[in-house]
């Protein structure tokens, strides 16, 4: 028999919407709307609904909220006391 070969197991890479770079996918933070069209923020990526991606860093959730490409992306709009309470929650989490 030959020698075995291990398959290389591909990382999955998801860009941010922030600054556009690519990045593993468990790096990043995702940020979903679900059916009921509330927008929060998943840690873990588990939540159901439609989701856009993001750095761990409040500069790129700026960025992102300023040339709207959360509600692009996820197909709503979002107030703007949900993105003061998503940014709240964001600095908390990057604290930690």
């Amino acid at each position: 028999m030959a020698g075995v070969t291990g398959k290389i197991k591909k990382i999955p890479e998801r860009k941010c919407v922030g600054c556009a770079n690519s990045f593993p996918k468990k790096e990043l933070i995702r940020m979903v709307r679900d059916k009921e069209g509330n927008v929060s923020l998943d840690f873990v990526g588990k939540k159901a609904g439609r989701g856009a991606y993001l750095c761990k860093s409040v500069s790129c959730f700026k960025k992102a909220q300023k040339a709207k490409r959360f509600e692009n992306n996820l197909e709503c709009t979002i107030p703007a006391e949900v993105f003061e309470a998503l940014a709240a929650e964001l600095l908390e989490h990057e604290s930690k």
